[in-house]
């Protein structure tokens, strides 16, 4: 699956009150089709729920050969060994995220639906930029709506690799990894899917393929 142009970003859902049980969910939807990564996103927790989010779930990522980003806390991701740090726009700066994460560390950040935000990224160095949201989302405050054409656009004119979040399901998959998306984030669209999260993950894989086949 190494050879995709568009790839899975799964999020975690905005809680995990029962991690033992999301941990055996996590490693069934893994081992159900290629993702690339996984965010742990727990607002508004305290530290130590999300470094025991972190030491459950990183094995089983690390296990399949997943990154592990942490949602807002460069100081946090470079603590807890993660893979790297997901940052919005009134979060730490990205030259505050590198420089407390490290130089290894895989930064993303939020540029909801505008090419200008994205660039000034991307010319600091981001690894990776997302816009959202592209569709209604109830995981979490989304205050602008993005258009599939950005992906083009972006794609067409940037190398630095986009991510496509916000409300992304199985019927809308197909469309923006068409539009030019390296990336799609999905939390809902896995973990709520009535089939289960592995089924989600098989489903997306294969509109993601569908996409990229009408992209081509």
């Amino acid at each position: 699956m190494a050879d995709l142009l568009c790839r899975l970003y799964l999020i975690t859902p905005p809680r995990l009150d029962d991690l033992a049980g999301f941990g055996h969910a996590l490693a069934q939807a893994l081992d159900a089709g290629d993702v690339a990564a996984l965010q742990i996103r727990l607002k508004d927790q305290p530290d130590n729920v999300i470094a025991a989010a972190v030491d459950a779930l990183t094995p089983i990522a690390a296990a399949r050969g997943v990154a592990v980003i942490l949602n807002d806390r460069p100081d946090l991701a470079a603590r807890l060994g993660c893979d790297g740090v997901h940052i919005g726009q009134s979060d730490a700066s990205y030259a505050e995220a590198r420089r407390i994460a490290g130089r290894d560390a895989m930064i993303g950040v939020t540029c909801h639906d505008s090419r200008h935000l994205a660039m000034e990224a991307a010319e600091a160095g981001a690894d990776y930029v997302a816009f959202g949201a592209f569709f209604p989302t109830t995981t979490k405050e989304a205050p602008t709506r993005a258009e599939p054409e950005i992906l083009t656009i972006w794609q067409e004119t940037m190398e630095v690799p986009c991510v496509a979040i916000g409300g992304i399901t199985v019927e809308t998959a197909r469309g923006l990894a068409k539009a030019g998306a390296d990336f799609l984030a999905v939390s809902a669209g896995v973990w709520s899917f009535g089939q289960g999260p592995a089924a989600a993950v098989k489903a997306l894989n294969a509109e993601i393929a569908a996409g990229l086949a009408e992209r081509g």
